[in-house]
């Protein structure tokens, strides 16, 4: 097991830049839309979904547009789904200055795949650094159980990679315990892979928790493994489990690794498995058939299980399933972060019961 710090204020704190997704209805495509839903939206805020909803407490760091309407619609998303935050506000610097990213995205339909456009110009996050926050106080007075790093953040600009690197410094000297998703994406290292290869190596040198596909640790952190993917789902499965064992050599103070398995039918229906190790052990959830309204924000609800069944103290295997079946329950929401009502829920969806509960 993981042993988690008893008296702490929270149980799980995210650093992040926060935006706003606009996605249009029923499944239709951004360029024929007139209608589209707006939510607030973080990759990192929806990994720590799982936790507020069931119950945990939950801080988010990060930056805001003073007296943005959108910056107001964020931070009355965050109180909704009852997360604490706290981060500096910054001048717009008129039209031309700050804001908060846009990312536009359908859900794709049948054959037609989703398609997602990102627009992070002017983006206030970029701007995060550690002295926005008192690291000594949120992590030596008042205490956190896990800090979670995704790869999206740490890479978005030199702040943030600082500010993570920061972060995860003070955490590991008070004995918090560390996550990181490496969250590989090209166009964000174009240019910068020296310098995002040093934090990223840095961080997961003192990281408990790894959660990435074999192409990310490899592009992250420059191990030398097996060629990307395989065939089929059990090619990509064999191809993480002999990654791991270059991870477990190269940084021993990680203890688990884990990834998602997912095949993709059509928009509406993915094969849907998990892979995790914890010390000598491996954990599978085999793929299996699951309906898909959404597919956005499967894989960070997948994160979010597993830290919750961490946070409860379950046994490894359970971190497996509930991280699967919260992963499950994302993909069937329009948000990009699932909603769960009770822990049962969760688990009704990872036993395939999906009978009305009366």
């Amino acid at each position: 097991m993981i042993e988690i710090r008893n008296k702490a204020k929270y149980a799980l704190v995210v650093p992040t830049s926060m935006g706003v997704r606009i996605t249009p209805p029923a499944g239709q495509p951004t360029h024929t839309s007139h209608l589209f839903q707006v939510e607030a939206t973080s990759a990192e805020t929806n990994v720590a979904s799982v936790a507020s909803y069931l119950g945990l407490p939950v801080k988010v760091l990060t930056a805001f547009v003073k007296d943005s309407p959108i910056a107001h619609l964020i931070q009355s998303d965050l109180r909704s789904r009852r997360m604490e935050y706290e981060g500096p506000e910054f001048e717009q610097g008129g039209p031309w200055g700050l804001r908060h990213q846009f990312n536009i995205a359908d859900s794709g339909y049948g054959l037609r795949g989703p398609r997602v456009y990102n627009d992070r110009a002017g983006e206030v996050g970029r701007l995060l650094s550690v002295s926005d926050f008192d690291l000594e106080r949120l992590f030596g007075e008042e205490g956190v159980q896990i800090l979670h790093l995704s790869g999206l953040f740490a890479a978005l600009s030199p702040e943030t990679a600082t500010f993570c690197l920061e972060l995860a410094r003070t955490a590991h000297r008070h004995g918090t315990r560390i996550s990181f998703d490496l969250n590989y994406r090209a166009s964000f290292w174009e240019g910068r892979e020296t310098e995002l290869g040093e934090a990223f190596a840095e961080i997961a040198s003192v990281s408990d928790i790894l959660v990435g596909n074999e192409e990310d640790f490899q592009l992250c952190l420059g191990l030398e493994g097996p060629p990307a993917g395989g065939a089929g789902l059990s090619g990509k499965m064999d191809s993480f489990k002999e990654m791991i064992g270059t991870v477990r050599r190269e940084y021993p103070e990680v203890t688990v690794c884990a990834t998602t398995l997912r095949e993709v039918i059509n928009a509406n229906n993915h094969l849907w498995g998990a892979i995790l190790s914890f010390g000598a052990d491996w954990h599978i959830a085999e793929p299996r058939e699951i309906g898909v309204l959404d597919r956005i924000g499967g894989g960070d609800g997948f994160v979010g299980g597993l830290l919750y069944g961490i946070l409860r103290g379950w046994e490894p295997e359970q971190w497996l399933q509930f991280g699967w079946a919260s992963g499950a329950l994302a993909t069937t929401f329009l948000t990009d972060y699932g909603q769960p009502a009770d822990e049962d829920q969760i688990w009704s969806i990872w036993s395939g019961n999906a009978r009305v509960k009366r």
